[in-house]
């Protein structure tokens, strides 16, 4: 086969077809996008199967900013009868000669009718499971080191049948991280620093990176949604923002609140290790003041997101990374930097940079 399946934001198909084309391209790889507005997936259909193969296998998933999740596909599109939904499934796994599939997961589009097929795919998967193993297909017990097998429903009587690799896929059911909005938070704007954390920075560096005692710097911080994130990992948080701050946080004894100017704003001393912004911005203007942070030595790591426009959103990323980039290496700063559409984020991407050296 020679297509992709993607799956993507409602509403963000041209930005995910946008990027495959764009980083497909850079590996000599063409081709075309299917895609239909608000269905959250993207089919991308190359012309040459090995050199879509050869990208697929080499290119860093993790690179993606609106591609939540990739597979590749197996076979046309599926007809599931109601009266045997398996038998489909099993001929075209066995017709693919995938070797030993080490998990199998049913999905579906994030969509208001999408969502509709959750008891289905819930229901189908235990059956579906032991079917694939009883026909040699998939492994007797589940083994995360082995291929993926992806069942995506399109409906009750459709879907697409597709494999990826655990080391470059999203190790996420349907590619989304959902977590749960805690109560004493001020707004829901936390489960997008708590998720970018997670999606960021590995586990067994939180001891390091996400340590007690930190100070921290919140640039528009009301009514302190992220800082709530800082709070609960017990770091000392300057909030700045003209705006008033949830009492609950004030009385953490944690917080610090000036009512200033976020884009004029300096700190005193340069031991801040988190910069954080969630500011309604033009996104070049944000861009540009985290850059400045980080050249001059105020903070050694930030997460802060863009708020994307109407439209050209995907053109717009990469027009103000790439100025941001130019900024960093002229400055000549090692850095780290990862870029996603989160979840939790609306119309907006979410950046982590990280000087590499600073300590």
């Amino acid at each position: 086969m020679k297509q992709l399946l993607l799956y993507c934001r409602a509403g963000f198909e041209k930005e995910c077809a946008a990027e495959i084309q764009d980083k497909a391209s850079l590996y000599q790889v063409f081709g075309f996008c299917k895609l239909t507005a608000n269905s959250a997936y993207v089919i991308f259909e190359a012309y040459d199967a090995e050199t879509l193969a050869n990208f697929y296998r080499d290119y860093d998933f993790n690179q993606f900013i609106f591609i939540r999740q990739w597979c590749l596909l197996v076979a046309p599109l599926l007809e599931l009868p109601g009266a045997d939904r398996i038998a489909p499934v099993l001929e075209a796994a066995l017709g693919a000669e995938l070797g030993s599939i080490g998990e199998l997961r049913v999905e579906f589009a994030q969509t208001n009718e999408g969502k509709t097929l959750s008891t289905l795919a819930r229901k189908f998967t235990v059956p579906l499971r032991q079917a694939l193993r009883q026909a040699g297909i998939m492994l007797q017990k589940e083994q995360k080191r082995a291929p993926v097998l992806h069942l995506f429903l399109l409906s009750g009587q459709q879907a697409y049948l597709g494999v990826s690799y655990p080391e470059n896929n999203s190790p996420l059911e349907n590619g989304i991280l959902r977590l749960k909005f805690p109560n004493e938070a001020p707004s829901r704007s936390t489960l997008k620093l708590e998720e970018a954390f997670i999606e960021f920075i590995p586990r067994h560096e939180w001891d390091k990176r996400l340590a007690p005692g930190m100070l921290a710097v919140d640039l528009g911080a009301c009514p302190g949604g992220w800082t709530y994130q800082l709070v609960k990992r017990s770091m000392m948080v300057t909030a700045i923002d003209n705006g008033p701050m949830a009492e609950s946080l004030m009385q953490t004894g944690q917080v610090k609140h000036l009512m200033v100017d976020g884009f004029k704003y300096e700190p005193q001393k340069k031991n801040v290790y988190w910069l954080v912004c969630d500011m309604i911005e033009q996104p070049q203007r944000v861009a540009d003041r985290i850059a400045e942070w980080i050249i001059k030595g105020w903070c050694q790591e930030s997460i802060f997101n863009l708020k994307l426009p109407m439209k050209r959103r995907y053109e717009t990323v990469q027009d103000v990374l790439e100025k941001f980039e130019n900024k960093l290496l002229q400055a000549d700063i090692k850095y780290q930097l990862r870029v996603k559409h989160l979840y939790h984020d609306r119309e907006e991407v979410t950046v982590l940079v990280r000087n590499v050296v600073m300590r």
